[in-house]
């Protein structure tokens, strides 16, 4: 052999070497996160904190071992019994949608047909694998959901969704292509972004667009057509389970003669909605912390209003959301379905007298389940003689978004 032939080949398998250790070393890094994570937080935060302590690691580094984290929780409940360095490749391989350098040392017969269409993937790996092992639950969905293709989403990132607030979608435009930004127009105000976009250091956030996923905003168009019934002038809205303040700033968007009372759990929750509502520029309205579980903490409060909508966004199980958090799929227990159907009927049932006669009751929930969904709600119809207006799951699965559950109820005169 050439002795210049010789060192070529002995320069590039010194290359693939520091390659091969280095892609060992990420995963083995995957591995040693993925089996001290307990699920007490959400795992983007446990991320942030663990290499916050572990400096040796640089952004291309954090990036690729979070990605092989992520894969890892994206099979779901699938293939449980495969060892961890091989469920992280699986996960990779089925994620890819093209070749990675990864794959290509370690799984070279996988990364050659990467572009190949989930289904042909799932043949190809040394495993019986059924996608739809991956959400087991099929019989607990809500009507409507398709199980096959809910489960085929859990290996795609969903996108980053604004809101363009009234008056301010120029500007909002103006900044993304000035910076180079690519976006996708859903609707007048609603963009679509890659999940990555660092938009907050480009816009104004709350005051010009609110970060809100594109069934979120889907619920403001039921609130919309609710508001146009209300005869008072000023209507009352109730958002009882407010969260940082999503749907509220959408419903002052909406109508901003709104009377707006917000309440929440915990004061540190309504403390971040405050500093919202303050860039939103939305200064009248009242809040109030609340365990809404508690019929005698309801009953306590001080209303001196009977609301004439009450938004009720209530704790759930969350699984319509899985796709960004695939952490809590992979570790979520059935058990917790009726625990969660338990705390919304708690719910609604010490919100629902607080409603005017007449008025109207939005249930919304970011959940898939049956019992979270439908089944409240044919609780809250038989229990307070409520009229169901409209009863939908927003599916998201095909629109890189999350999946959501609406239903609005009036209540008698």
């Amino acid at each position: 052999m050439p002795e210049m032939e010789f060192v070529y080949i002995f320069s590039r398998n010194k290359k693939n070497n520091y390659k091969l250790s280095r892609y060992h070393s990420y995963i083995n890094s995957a591995k040693k996160i993925l089996g001290a994570y307990k699920g007490e937080e959400p795992f983007g935060s446990y991320l942030k904190k663990y290499f916050s302590e572990n400096k040796k690691y640089g952004s291309s580094d954090r990036k690729q071992i979070a990605h092989l984290c992520y894969c890892y929780f994206r099979l779901g409940k699938a293939i449980m019994h495969v060892n961890v360095e091989e469920r992280i490749l699986v996960g990779l391989f089925l994620c890819a949608e093209k070749p990675n350098d990864i794959l290509a040392l370690l799984k070279p017969e996988w990364n050659e047909k990467v572009d190949l269409p989930l289904s042909k993937k799932l043949l190809i790996i040394n495993y019986s694998l059924l996608i739809t092992e991956i959400f087991p639950w099929k019989d607990e969905l809500s009507e409507g959901v398709d199980h096959q293709k809910f489960c085929e989403s859990f290996f795609i990132q969903p996108d980053l969704f604004l809101r363009l607030r009234p008056g301010k979608g120029k500007i909002v435009l103006q900044k993304l292509h000035h910076q180079g930004v690519a976006f996708q127009k859903k609707s007048d105000e609603c963009l679509a972004l890659v999940n990555t976009s660092k938009i907050d250091e480009i816009i104004d956030l709350d005051n010009e667009a609110v970060v809100q996923d594109y069934n979120s905003q889907q619920t403001g168009k039921f609130l919309q057509s609710t508001l146009a019934t209300v005869q008072n002038k000023q209507p009352a809205l109730w958002d009882c389970c407010a969260g940082s303040g999503g749907k509220s700033i959408m419903a002052h968007d909406i109508d901003p003669s709104i009377q707006l009372v917000v309440s929440d759990t915990r004061e540190s929750i309504l403390a971040n909605l405050k500093k919202r509502f303050q860039k939103a520029g939305i200064k009248d309205y009242r809040s109030f912390v609340i365990d809404l579980k508690s019929e005698k903490n309801v009953q306590s409060s001080t209303f001196n209003f009977q609301p004439d909508i009450i938004i009720a966004d209530v704790p759930c199980s969350g699984s319509g959301t899985w796709s960004r958090t695939p952490e809590q799929l992979y570790r979520f227990d059935e058990k917790k379905i009726a625990e969660y159907s338990i705390l919304q009927k708690k719910i609604v049932s010490n919100v629902i007298p607080q409603l005017r006669p007449g008025g109207t009751f939005i249930y919304i929930t970011c959940s898939v389940f049956r019992k979270e969904n439908e089944e409240t709600v044919a609780f809250i119809k038989e229990n307070f003689h409520m009229k169901i207006n409209q009863m939908k799951i927003l599916e998201g699965y095909d629109k890189k978004a999350d999946s959501m559950f609406v239903a609005v109820l009036e209540k008698d005169l």
